[in-house]
């Protein structure tokens, strides 16, 4: 029986890494085996070599070349890579245009599945509430976010599926958690009481259901939004981030103008309007996908956490104190996912 071929981009990357776990943890409905060519700028270790039913793969977006025979004979493919610092032309050469070399190869190789990891930052400064996927222009406030968009139509013509995800945690998160502690440190209390909600995803959770798109009996296409269902209070996600020791604990409520002139008068690595994106209503209608893809959505991100709190506190030293020790160079670097 001929294995089931997925073609993975990002796979060394936070979320294409859990997808890839995910993966190989699978197997196709008809009980064939899920073979994955991993897709790396830069070849993995040794062990990741040894890995059963994983092909890992080097290859580089904004060369075209490099991508030459990846697609022959794949059933699927996901498309996690992307570049979210803010170097314009390369964000414009990985995200738009890598992108649609990308897509455009996959299609002409007659794969069936294809799928793109986006984000809902692409809808930019909100407060944005419980918006369906075809409710909200886009009107993306960075590079990264603008240039991935502009991605998303190369895989929309050619018959794709396109998942926006927010704020993703778990276990290689080196952005949304190291950010809350910056901010906490920085205002520390709960923002405008802390009611604010906000789409959030376990990172395994995100990579079932980019694992059940790349399975899926028929292709999916079009745009859905790739949240856990259920919102997350800011207060909660505080909260609960306390309770592990990743946070100090907050008792204070703060009104939000109160909030913005603490931030601008504190030194701190997260922007203004990163800081809205947290602090102010950001959350996005998430059932669609999960039902779409008949995959469930976990319990949520919260209930996640249990397993994703060692991990941090071990890579990113994050103290009650919400300062780290490394990463921060990288963390500012990047976009957030929401």
């Amino acid at each position: 029986m001929r294995p089931w071929t997925v073609v993975l981009t990002g796979a060394g990357g936070f979320i294409g890494g859990a997808t890839l776990d995910a993966l190989r943890r699978t197997h196709e409905p008809d009980g064939r085996p899920v073979r994955v060519r991993a897709v790396v700028r830069t070849p993995p270790p040794s062990d990741a070599d040894r890995a059963p039913g994983v092909r890992w793969v080097t290859a580089d977006l904004t060369d075209p070349a490099s991508l030459h025979g990846l697609f022959e004979g794949a059933d699927a493919v996901v498309h996690a890579a992307s570049y979210v610092g803010p170097d314009e032309a390369t964000a414009d050469a990985v995200n738009r245009a890598g992108t649609a070399s990308l897509m455009a190869r996959a299609s002409a190789a007659g794969v069936p599945r294809l799928v793109q990891l986006s984000t809902v930052a692409v809808y930019g400064r909100g407060p944005h509430r419980g918006a369906a996927e075809d409710e909200l222009a886009p009107a993306p406030g960075s590079v990264a976010s603008r240039t991935r968009l502009a991605g998303e139509p190369s895989t929309l013509a050619a018959g794709g599926l396109v998942l926006r995800a927010g704020l993703v945690l778990g276990a290689g998160d080196r952005w949304v958690v190291p950010a809350l502690a910056d901010l906490v440190r920085r205002v520390p209390a709960h923002w405008d009481g802390g009611q604010a909600l906000l789409s959030v995803v376990a990172v395994e959770d995100l990579a079932r259901l980019l694992t059940a798109a790349a399975l899926a009996p028929r292709p999916v296409t079009g745009v859905y939004h790739a949240g856990h269902p259920a919102p997350v209070r800011n207060r909660d996600l505080l909260a609960a981030l306390a309770e592990h020791d990743l946070l100090p604990p907050l008792a204070a409520d703060l009104p939000w103008p109160d909030c913005l002139r603490r931030l601008r008068s504190t030194d701190g690595w997260v922007s203004e309007r990163q800081f809205v994106l947290l602090g102010r209503d950001h959350y996005y209608r998430s059932d669609r996908a999960w039902q779409r893809l008949d995959c469930p959505p976990g319990p949520g991100p919260l209930a996640r956490l249990d397993s994703a709190a060692a991990w941090y506190r071990d890579h990113l030293r994050i103290s009650t104190s919400g300062t780290r020790s490394e990463g921060r160079s990288a963390a500012r670097a990047c976009d957030p996912a929401v």
